[in-house]
């Protein structure tokens, strides 16, 4: 007999099974049509999102640069406004973009890993307290006491947060 019976909650099971959410988890799985826009939105992110299309894009605006300077300081102010920024930048933001997702996968699953670490270290000292309990029982027993076995209980909004999981 345990003193302690423990029920563990149902998202560690959903957790273990899903793993670790990252950016690429987010495409879509609907229909030929919405797979086929995906990628190709994914293909177009990864073309204009590379330093290599930035470069193009800096070479392309120097073509227009000459007429800018022509124009005067208001050109020049306006073709870095609209045309050589917004190409070109376009294109580094875009890659800062792809570095901080990669950025953000890798302490998703770091983070998942040191929560199962953890769970692991918990069902551990679960066993270590079940087998306490079987010795504080024996003598408990041997003094003549009833132990009472106590059961994990969930409160009021643990258990409907396991209703909504479950």
């Amino acid at each position: 007999m345990t003193i302690y019976q423990h029920l563990p909650h149902p998202h560690i099971t959903a957790r273990h099974a899903q793993g670790p959410v990252k950016v690429a988890d987010q495409l879509s799985q609907g229909n030929a049509i919405t797979r086929f826009n995906t990628k190709v939105a994914i293909l177009v992110t990864r073309a204009v999102g590379s330093m290599w299309c930035a470069y193009a894009f800096a070479l392309f605006d120097l073509i227009s640069l000459p007429d800018a300077i022509r124009g005067g300081a208001a050109s020049v102010v306006s073709w870095v406004a609209q045309t050589f920024l917004q190409l070109v930048l376009l294109s580094v933001i875009m890659v800062g973009q792809n570095v901080q997702a990669a950025a953000s996968d890798k302490r998703s699953e770091a983070t998942f890993h040191d929560a199962s670490a953890t769970l692991h270290e918990v069902a551990h000292l679960q066993s270590h307290l079940a087998a306490q309990d079987v010795l504080l029982t024996r003598i408990a027993e041997q003094l003549g006491l009833d132990p009472v076995p106590v059961i994990d209980t969930p409160s009021d909004g643990e258990a409907a947060e396991r209703n909504l999981s479950g």
